[in-house]
């Protein structure tokens, strides 16, 4: 089977093309998906794969059942959006909507669990069990599309056993994977801080309660809850983005905004450093007579490839690519709301090279000169077609 599964997925090598280009040059913000949901949709009918569409606004999921498919159930996860990037590549796909591109790779992995859906689909009297097709919306902003896709029912009727999910590496060449068990990707939140003080003239500043000042004190401190009540050995990061406030020289604002990001790996510090926060901004503004409005939006948490279950898949890809074609990740304080799958069901987030013998296609991801070597899609297909078979023959 293993050779059957490489013809068809070098087969779809056209297929697999053309569709990564339409979704590339028709690119759409996250939870606005609907061109996207739609040709997804349309592409499942012609493979005769049952789905649900509209979940959590534009999420999908297609079911391709096998022999005794209530026996068991694996759960193949893509996200569907794009970032608000002008796209400076000048290819025949360039994005045709201005100022959103893929630049994450979300079109790349769309196409790669199509393709996968084409070859399991081919194959579904050789395996027993169901697979679960998950296409998400909104993977790049908070609440995380991962998350509203769980509310709305997506791991249940059929509950998955596990879930897998790949991502574009532009640091790899295509035709390899990698991946890290245990904590791979860290927790992300975001801080939202608004200092109000009293605004007045610059030449009178005992007449006022500047923001800016206070700002100034706040930032650092707030870094020494990193510093001094962060356990050394937890890697956190904390970063400030922005800082926005006055407009000419000579007077004082009312207000000062800052904004940021956390990062970690460990649940309850994450949970307790945002305490720390809120409380060192509340304490900070109100010894200088300022007040602190503080907000965090519902974050993404770590990320956890189940032990196990990354064994088995890594132990799959040198079984379908070869050893040297397979290789190891290190820990990243970037963030992912796959992590939501994988604190509810075991899972699995690896990665899929994507650039051309380390000598082009080298842009980071976010960048808006972000491409890939094309027949990375020939092995995200056929290696998640091959795992999802072999995990439910197992």
């Amino acid at each position: 089977m293993k050779e059957a599964i490489h013809s068809k997925a070098q087969a779809l090598n056209d297929y697999l093309i053309q569709t990564r280009r339409h979704l590339h040059a028709h690119p759409e913000l996250s939870f606005e998906e609907q061109e996207t949901m739609e040709y997804v949709c349309s592409q499942l009918s012609e493979m005769g794969i049952p789905f649900e569409k509209g979940i959590a606004g534009t999420g999908i999921v297609g079911y391709i059942r096998g022999n005794d498919a209530e026996r068991s159930c694996i759960a193949l996860r893509a996200d569907m959006d794009a970032l608000p990037i002008h796209e400076q590549n000048e290819v025949p796909y360039k994005s045709t909507n201005e100022g959103v591109m893929h630049a994450c790779g979300h079109d790349v992995h769309t196409t790669c669990l199509l393709g996968a859906a084409r070859i399991l689909n081919d194959i579904k009297q050789e395996f027993s069990g169901t697979v679960k097709l998950i296409f998400q919306p909104g993977e790049e902003q908070s609440p995380g599309g991962a998350s509203l896709m769980i509310k709305a029912g997506v791991l249940e009727n059929p509950r998955p056993s596990a879930i897998i999910g790949l991502h574009v590496f532009p640091e790899l060449p295509a035709g390899t994977v990698a991946f890290r068990p245990g904590q791979y990707m860290a927790s992300a939140d975001e801080i939202h801080i608004t200092i109000k003080g009293k605004g007045g003239h610059a030449a009178l500043p005992h007449k006022t309660i500047d923001p800016i000042t206070i700002a100034a004190n706040l930032i650092v401190s707030l870094q020494q809850i990193v510093s001094r009540r962060c356990n050394p050995l937890t890697p956190t990061v904390l970063t400030f983005g922005k800082i926005s406030g006055g407009m000419v020289t000579n007077v004082i604002p009312e207000t000062v905004e800052i904004l940021g990001t956390m990062r970690t790996f460990d649940e309850p510090w994450r949970k307790e450093a945002l305490e720390l926060l809120k409380k060192v901004c509340e304490d900070t503004c109100a010894a200088w007579g300022a007040t602190a409005e503080v907000h965090f939006p519902d974050g993404y948490p770590s990320l956890y490839n189940d032990p196990e279950l990354h064994d088995m898949v890594k132990a799959e890809a040198i079984n379908y690519l070869g050893a040297e074609k397979v290789g190891d990740l290190d820990m990243r304080m970037t963030a992912e709301d796959f992590s939501f799958y994988s604190h509810e069901i075991p899972g699995c987030f690896y990665r899929l090279g994507t650039n051309k013998d380390n000598q082009e296609f080298t842009f980071p991801v976010h960048h808006a000169r972000f491409d890939i070597d094309e027949s990375a899609l020939i092995t995200g297909a056929g290696l998640m077609a091959w795992t999802a078979y072999q995990y439910l023959n197992k």
